[in-house]
Parts: structure tokens; C-alpha cells; sequence
């Protein structure tokens, strides 16, 4: 092993404010929720897995009575009964198993389809700015590893222990049903699985808890490497890249490791148990048939019974292994599924609240706004600006200056460090989207073209789909793909251009009809060649509406209503173009720097080919 501490990825981890993990008592409670509806399944389950194992326990006595027969000296037509009950027991008990198992395993999936479709409804509902301090590796390893774990549970995991803890308290109760000195004899080897189980349980939960971590660090960094592949080779850090993925890979091997000795240890106690009980049990026959207590057959029956345990304990206490990981990973689903607590901390955005007197439905008001991604490094100081209905604004400024944070905030995917931003009370219906955010990172789902559009109004027909392609000059081109609407794109699917992924996004815009829009960047995609026409389409897509673009190329600053210039996480300059121009100030270095000429209104927005304005 590499030596590394094994608590580096959960300091790691622990920077990223993961998502929230919760408590076994909600766990629990959880749990019960979920089962809720299935209470007949859930009883029909029981009745059939004790009826199951009643009718098995039956084999020892029957045995015995062999025993019995044999150490009487009686006829061999004697044993001909047991034999076929014994046959009659192995059949009705093999199904009367089989139809539990099967109950038992429908209650499970049905219990874990409930939890899936509830995590993946809350996760959608997360706020992007705790998804982005978690990381998406934390989120992706819940979706796909603790969702594994869980389900492999109960599939397996849960109807072995149901069967398992059944037989085990059926089994003691035949062995008291012989004799309970036989039941005595057993207890012997409770001590020992007891301080077994406890020690198991006190090393494995935080163990286990520490592994998830560090699966998830491991996923996090992974992502994060191929993810940033193209950043990595450009800046030769190939090597150090290849280091951070190796440090927590072997922190999770590390602890795996940790992991598989201490259940080697587990069995190795387990084998203490079996054999002084079992030794217990024999003494016990031995001494109970010499002193005429109990037949030579009972005695066998009651050795059978104990060394039938041998299998259902071993198992309920292994499983305590698969309960462990399946039940912290339960804990990280649970988390995300449950409700976000009512004292998350103030919205971002507020809806239907009043600003001043004159304010007009779409009227955005942000009042000393405060924001920091890390204590102590604010990236926003004491930013108060107003956007009145139906005002078109460009947000511009140097790489860093707090344009996208600021933006991010007002659509309401950040909850600001300290500040409001608010929106005025608009009246719209029922669930209606307030403010609509448009980035330059747009997700073609796989499917028809027009299931793709109507996320944005799944009541949307047809005619619907295609005016709000044509205000964004998309139309002609969708109606050229060889099933228009029905055309399906995405993975699989036909190829959309960059420009043409960024037109549907504008559309599905038109589409969810909000009195505020936010683009940030949303045209940075469509290189030089499409830029123009991206810019009409994202123009005509926000008109009637409030507007807060920031701006990828300083043309679509110039044809704004107002143009607000950011620096150093301020506002230093606002004005229309030719004003900020004439004031020769940040705005009038920006655009001179953009179009290689003097700063004056004279010289128009369409002549511009300068590099553009990237805000990372």
C-alpha cells in the first residue's frame, strides 16, 4: 500500500460540501415510509417464509426417529414412513421457499423502485449550486454505485436474512421443544457471536463510511481529469493529473483492503462460536441419554438442529457485511431524497415579491449583493442594480470580473452570501418558470426533435414547436432534417451543429415564455461563422422580456438597451454604448481593445472581428 492517510480524501471530500447523508434513525423512518403501502405484500411475505421453515425444521426429529428405529433393532419396514415424509417435507418446503423468496424479493423491488423514482426527483430538484460544491462525482457515484449496492441487496442480501433470522429463532425454539436443557447447551455459543457481531459493527460502519468517501473522491477526480483532458495536455500536467488519480485510488483500495481482513477476522471468531456450542450440545445428549432424560434419537435431533444454525447464523452475521455497505449507501440515497430542510437559507431569487412603487411586472431588483465561493474570497462586493421590465441589459467586463457568478445568482442557481435579489410580483399561473437561464452548455436529450422542445411545455403542439423555431430562425433547418419534428437527435441520433444546439435552446426559451431571461454566453459556441445569426436569434428570443445577457462578443453589448460593466467583483460603469464609449473609461478599453480602433461611436458594432470576451 502506498501509506497514504486514509483520511486525505475525506478532508477532500469535505472541501466539496457533499450532498447531505442521512442519520440511521431517518434512515429508518425512511424506510418504514416505503414500505407503507405494501403492508399485505409484507405479511404475505412472513406468513410464507415461517411456514416455509416450520415445515424444514421437521428433517431432525424425523431423523432422529430413524435413529430411533435403528438403535431398537426394529423392522426395516419401520423406516419406510419417515423416508416419505422426509421426501414430502423437501417438496413442500422447496416451494413453500420459493413463493416466500419470490414475495419477499417483489416487496424489496417495489420498495426500491419507490426510493429510486423519489432520488431521481429530488436530485433533479437540487439546487446547481450545491450539486457544484459536491461535485457531480458525488452525485454520479449515489446514482450508480449506491444504487447498485442497495439494489443487490435486495435481491440477495434481504431474502437470505429474512429466511436466515427465521430459521434461526424457529430452530432454538425446536431445540427447547426436546428438551430445554438442549436450548441451554446452545446459548453457549450466543456469548461469543454477540461480542462478534458488536466488534464487527463498532469497525465496519465507520470503515464502510470512510470507503464511500473515498469512492467518491476517486469518481471526482476521474471526472475531473477526463472531463479537463484537453486543459491537462495543453498545460503538460499529464503526470501530476495521473498522481492525484493514483493517490485516491489507492486510498480506496487501502481501505477495500482494511475491509477484506476485517472479516477474515469476523469468520475466524464465528468458527469459535460454532464449535464450543456444538461441543455444549453433545455433552449435553451425551448426559441426558446416560441418565435416560432423552432417546439416542432425540439427542441426534437436537445435534442436527444445532449444527443446522451453523448456516442460517453464519449467513444473518455475514450479511451484516453487504447490510453494512447497503445500508451506508441507503443513508447517502436517503439524503438526497428526503426534502430540502425549510431553513436552507434564503432564495436566490424571490418570486412575487413587491420592489419600489414603480416597479413592473419582470422588474429585477438586486440590492448589496455579496457573494464568495470560499470565505474570505469574495468574488461579488456590494452589487446593487436594477433591471426594469422588459429592459434589455449586457453585462460585460474582464475575465473574472463576477459576470457569470452575478448572473447565476439572479436566475437563482446560487443563494447569494449576503444581499436579495428579487423579482417583482408578476401574477403568473401555477407553476409558471419566473426566470429562465440559457447557457452555452445546452444537453440535447436522445429522442424526436420536438420531445426534446417540449420540455420546455410538454403541452406544446406541433404549431406551437415550430413558432418558436421560426423566432429563433430555426425552422428552415428542422424542417430540412428527413423527419422534421420527428427527426430524433442526441446519442444515437442525428448531429446537431454547436449553433444549432444553442437555436434549441433559445426556443425551448420562447417556448417556457418567462418574464426574465438570463443568457450567459449563450451564443460562445457558434464560432465567428454563426455568431451573427446566434445573436439575432438570442435578440429576437428575449424580446418582451426582461434581459440580462452576458455578453460573449461586445457587438451584442452595443445594440443593448443599457450596458453595465463589471470589474473586480463591482459595477464601475453603466450606460448605453455610445455614452460609455464617449466616457472613455473600462467600457470605452474593452471595446477599443475588441475592435482594434479609438473608442468612438462612430465606428458600428457589425464591422468587429476581435477576439471575444471570455469570463471563466
Amino acid at each position: 500500500m502506498s501509506g497514504i492517510p486514509a483520511d486525505r480524501n475525506e478532508e477532500a471530500m469535505t472541501a466539496r460540501e457533499l450532498l447531505p447523508t442521512a442519520t440511521p434513525a431517518r434512515t429508518r423512518a425512511a424506510v418504514r415510509e416505503l414500505t407503507g403501502p405494501y403492508g399485505r405484500l409484507a405479511l404475505g411475505s412472513l406468513v410464507t417464509m415461517v411456514a416455509a421453515t416450520a415445515v424444514g425444521l421437521l428433517v431432525q426429529p424425523l431423523l432422529g426417529h430413524m435413529v430411533d428405529v435403528v438403535a431398537d433393532r426394529r423392522p426395516p419396514g419401520d423406516l419406510t414412513l419417515p423416508v416419505v415424509l422426509l421426501v414430502v417435507v423437501a417438496l413442500v418446503q422447496g416451494g413453500a421457499t420459493a413463493l416466500g423468496l419470490s414475495l419477499v424479493s417483489r416487496l424489496g423491488e417495489s420498495v426500491l423502485a419507490r426510493l429510486r423514482e423519489l432520488f431521481v426527483d429530488r436530485a433533479l430538484r437540487l439546487p446547481l449550486e450545491q450539486v457544484e460544491k459536491a461535485g457531480t462525482g458525488d452525485l454520479t457515484a449515489r446514482v450508480t454505485r449506491d444504487v447498485a449496492r442497495v439494489g443487490e441487496a435486495v435481491r440477495s442480501a434481504l431474502p437470505e436474512l429474512a429466511r436466515s433470522v427465521l430459521a434461526i429463532v424457529l430452530t432454538l425454539a425446536a431445540m427447547a421443544a426436546l428438551d430445554w436443557r438442549f436450548l441451554l447447551a446452545a446459548l453457549v455459543a450466543v456469548p461469543v457471536q454477540a461480542h462478534t457481531a458488536r466488534w464487527y459493527l463498532r469497525n465496519a460502519v465507520p470503515l464502510y463510511a470512510r470507503e464511500r468517501i473515498a469512492t467518491g473522491a476517486q469518481q471526482q477526480q476521474l471526472l475531473d481529469t477526463i472531463s479537463g483532458a484537453g486543459t491537462v495536455r495543453a498545460y503538460r500536467l499529464e503526470d501530476e493529473h495521473t498522481g492525484y488519480v493514483t493517490e485516491r485510488s489507492s486510498s480506496a483500495v487501502e481501505l477495500t483492503m482494511r475491509g477484506v481482513k476485517l472479516v477474515l477476522r469476523f469468520y475466524n471468531r464465528l468458527h469459535i462460536a460454532e464449535y464450543s456450542g456444538l461441543a455444549a450440545v453433545l455433552v449435553t445428549g451425551f448426559l441426558l441419554v446416560r441418565a435416560g432424560s432423552v432417546s439416542i434419537g432425540t439427542a441426534t435431533a437436537a445435534a442436527l438442529y444445532f449444527h443446522s444454525l451453523f448456516t442460517p447464523v453464519n449467513s444473518a452475521l455475514v450479511l451484516l457485511d453487504d447490510a453494512q455497505t447497503a445500508t451506508a449507501a441507503l443513508n447517502r440515497l436517503v439524503g438526497v431524497a428526503d426534502p430540502a430542510p425549510a431553513d436552507a437559507g434564503p432564495a436566490a431569487t424571490v418570486p412575487g415579491q413587491p420592489g419600489p412603487a414603480d416597479d413592473g411586472p419582470g422588474t429585477v431588483t438586486v440590492t448589496g449583493l455579496h457573494h464568495a465561493y470560499t470565505p474570505g474570497r469574495p468574488v461579488l462586493r456590494d452589487v446593487s442594480l436594477t433591471l426594469r421590465a422588459g429592459e434589455r441589459v449586457a453585462l460585460v467586463g474582464p475575465s473574472g470580473a463576477g459576470k457569470t457568478t452575478l448572473a447565476k445568482l439572479i436566475a437563482g442557481v446560487h443563494r447569494p452570501t449576503a444581499g436579495s435579489v428579487r423579482l417583482a410580483g408578476s401574477g403568473l399561473p401555477g407553476e409558471r418558470l419566473q426566470v429562465a437561464l440559457v447557457t452555452q452548455e445546452t444537453h440535447v436529450f436522445a429522442g424526436p426533435l420536438a420531445a426534446d422542445l417540449r420540455l420546455a411545455r410538454a403541452a406544446a403542439g406541433d404549431e406551437d414547436l415550430r413558432a418558436a423555431l421560426a423566432v429563433v430562425e430555426a425552422l428552415d433547418w428542422v424542417e430540412a432534417l428527413p423527419e422534421g419534428l420527428a427527426t430524433v437527435v442526441g446519442e444515437g441520433g442525428h448531429r446537431l451543429t454547436p449553433a444549432q444546439v444553442q437555436q434549441l435552446a433559445l426556443a425551448r426559451l420562447v417556448l417556457t415564455d418567462p418574464p426574465v431571461a438570463v443568457l450567459d454566453e449563450a451564443t460562445a459556441e457558434a464560432g465567428s461563422t454563426g455568431a451573427r445569426l446566434l445573436e439575432r436569434a438570442a435578440a429576437r428570443a428575449v424580446e418582451g422580456r426582461t434581459a440580462l445577457v452576458v455578453a460573449h462578443r461586445l457587438t451584442q453589448a452595443a445594440t443593448a438597451d443599457r450596458i453595465v460593466v463589471m470589474e473586480d467583483g463591482r459595477i464601475v460603469e453603466s450606460g448605453r454604448h455610445d455614452e460609455l464609449c464617449a466616457a472613455d473609461g473600462t467600457y470605452a478599453s474593452l471595446w477599443q481593445a475588441w475592435s482594434g480602433t479609438r473608442a468612438t461611436p462612430e465606428h458600428p458594432p457589425h464591422t468587429l472581428t476581435a477576439p471575444t470576451l471570455k469570463d471563466h
